[in-house]
């Protein structure tokens, strides 16, 4: 998303029209969805659930709020080189109702998620890349979806996955973790209301979007997005297509966005396999989803 090549929508993203009651009519969706399947199970009753003690070092309201700065400055972005797709778009309407069946059971693994503000959007740039930012800011790009001619239960596996980093924390755990955020915690003083807080805000931000995972943030998003997307009723098994997929992408020269730091593919695919047997009561038992869409013309 750093240039306009980046963000030149294909013909079929030229038109915009996102509308903000679109998108508040979506989130209502979401959290009247999230209160219905989620009150009855105490949360962190995943096993994958698990998360660094690291993360409690930065403050996470002050993470959300930046990131939905972030988000919607991306979205701004988008919106001026006509990169927006609109709400009534087919691929936009896929993603939201493959969210819409994910994220529900997002707050058995984190209560905040209870309260984020849930958003996806898609891109016009022909990247082999998705995103979910801390409070559940959800982007895909239009090249991941094209270019490898997606399966709804492949986009629900990497949705899942997206949707996990920001569950387990992972953006407030590296930040808490890298010497700039030790330094602005050192400082402290606005984050005790003796400074300004945007200020802090605007330094975090700045890193939400170019933050790397470690190999092991990734292998523990996996491991609970296969969860979220199974029992949201998509086939597991995708995530073994999906990753021989982004492994023909790569062509044997440097690996796309998305996979930059990613566990090697052949490493991601038997750890995936490994997973199955204990998946498969858990397909079994899922409600299936009663919509089928198909990948947008490469």
């Amino acid at each position: 998303m750093k240039t306009d090549a980046d963000l030149r929508p294909p013909r079929l993203l030229a038109a915009c029209g996102c509308t903000r009651h679109g998108r508040r009519a979506f989130t209502t969706l979401l959290l009247a969805g999230a209160a219905a399947a989620s009150a009855p199970v105490r949360a962190q009753t995943m096993p994958e659930c698990r998360r660094s003690r690291a993360a409690r070092l930065v403050p996470a309201p002050t993470v959300e709020r930046s990131a939905a700065q972030q988000y919607q400055q991306l979205l701004g972005d988008a919106r001026g080189k006509q990169a927006l797709a609109p709400a009534n778009h087919p691929q936009v309407q896929r993603l939201r109702y493959i969210a819409q069946r994910i994220v529900p059971f997002a707050p058995e693994c984190n209560e905040r998620a209870r309260e984020w503000r849930w958003e996806v959007n898609l891109l016009g740039s022909n990247q082999l890349n998705a995103f979910c930012m801390p409070g559940g800011k959800i982007a895909f790009f239009h090249g991941i979806l094209a270019q490898l001619q997606l399966s709804d239960d492949e986009v629900a596996v990497i949705m899942g996955h997206e949707v996990a980093h920001a569950l387990l924390e992972h953006a407030r755990e590296r930040m808490a973790k890298s010497t700039g955020t030790q330094i602005l915690l050192r400082g402290g003083a606005a984050l005790l209301g003796l400074g300004s807080l945007g200020d802090v805000a605007a330094q975090y931000g700045s890193q939400l979007l170019t933050l790397t995972f470690s190999r092991q943030d990734e292998s523990e998003a996996d491991a609970l997005g296969l969860v979220l997307s199974t029992r949201a009723g998509y086939d597991p098994a995708a995530g073994v297509t999906l990753w021989q997929k982004m492994g023909a992408a790569s062509g044997g020269s440097a690996p796309p966005q998305w996979l930059s730091t990613h566990p090697a593919g052949e490493t991601r695919i038997r750890d995936i396999q490994q997973r199955l047997p204990a998946l498969a009561p858990v397909f079994a038992a899922a409600p299936r989803p009663d919509r089928r869409f198909a990948p947008p013309k490469p």
